[in-house]
């Protein structure tokens, strides 16, 4: 049995942004590109291997807000 490659979360990724053109609404910095689709898809149709260049949005822990908070 063949392991899948995990699907890669381009909105967690730190080179992903939303362009706000309509016919492009998906942006990758890390391979400078904007495209229709999610970028890691556009990476793995063109190349057949998950992007390379996925690295972790670095998390703000300091102000999270928990169940129950007020938000002003």
């Amino acid at each position: 049995m063949k392991n899948k490659p995990r699907r890669i979360n381009c909105h967690r990724c730190r080179h992903y942004y939303v362009t706000w053109e309509p016919r492009f609404p998906h942006g990758c910095r890390g391979l400078n590109f904007k495209s229709r689709e999610i970028p890691s898809l556009v990476v793995f149709r063109s190349s057949g291997q998950p992007c390379h260049f996925y690295a972790p949005k670095k998390m703000n822990t300091e102000k999270q807000s928990k169940p129950g908070d007020i938000i002003i």
